[in-house]
C-alpha cells in the first residue's frame, strides 16, 4: 500500500537538487541542498562557511531566512498542481536562538496550512547536534497560471 503524502508529484532530494537549486542563484551559491523529502516534510542542509558568516564570524540570520525561504518555497511549490499554480513568497519571519560558528545547519520545513490560495510553513532550522538555531514561519500565496 502506497503511503499518504502531500506531496502533489513523487519527488526525490537529487531531483530537486539538479532541477529546483540552479547554477547562478541564491541558494547554489549559499550551498544549499535538499537532503530529504519526507511524507509531510523536506530537509536541506547550508554549510556555515565564508559565505553564509557575518563579521564576527557566526551564521548570518539573513542566511538562515535565505535557507527558510528556499526549502519552504520548493516544498510549497510540491503541494500544488504545478501545471496551473505557482506559488510566491508573501511573509516571512524567524527567531534566531542560538549562534553556529562551523559545519552545517539543517532545516526542517512542515505545513500549518495548506490551503486553495495560502500555505503557511513552519521551517526549523537545527545544528548538527540538534540544538534549536533558529525558528521560521513561511507564507506564500498560491497563484493561477491563467
Amino acid at each position: 500500500m502506497q503511503k499518504a503524502t502531500i506531496f502533489t508529484v513523487p519527488i526525490t532530494p537529487e531531483e530537486i537538487n539538479e532541477t529546483q537549486i540552479v547554477e547562478g542563484q541564491m541558494a547554489r551559491h549559499l550551498g544549499i541542498e535538499m537532503t530529504e523529502v519526507g511524507e509531510n516534510h523536506m530537509t536541506a542542509r547550508m554549510p556555515v562557511d565564508h559565505r553564509t558568516i557575518q563579521r564576527i564570524g557566526i551564521l548570518h540570520g539573513g542566511a538562515s531566512l535565505a535557507l527558510a525561504e528556499t526549502i519552504g518555497s520548493i516544498a510549497a511549490s510540491y503541494c500544488i498542481d504545478r501545471e496551473r499554480n505557482y506559488i510566491v513568497g508573501q511573509e516571512i519571519n524567524a527567531n534566531h536562538i542560538r549562534p553556529v560558528k562551523n559545519g552545517y545547519v539543517y532545516a526542517v520545513a512542515t505545513p500549518l496550512h495548506l490551503g486553495r490560495s495560502s500555505q503557511v510553513w513552519e521551517i526549523t532550522i537545527r545544528n548538527e547536534e540538534q540544538k534549536l538555531v533558529c525558528v521560521s514561519r513561511f507564507t506564500v500565496a498560491v497563484l493561477s497560471k491563467q
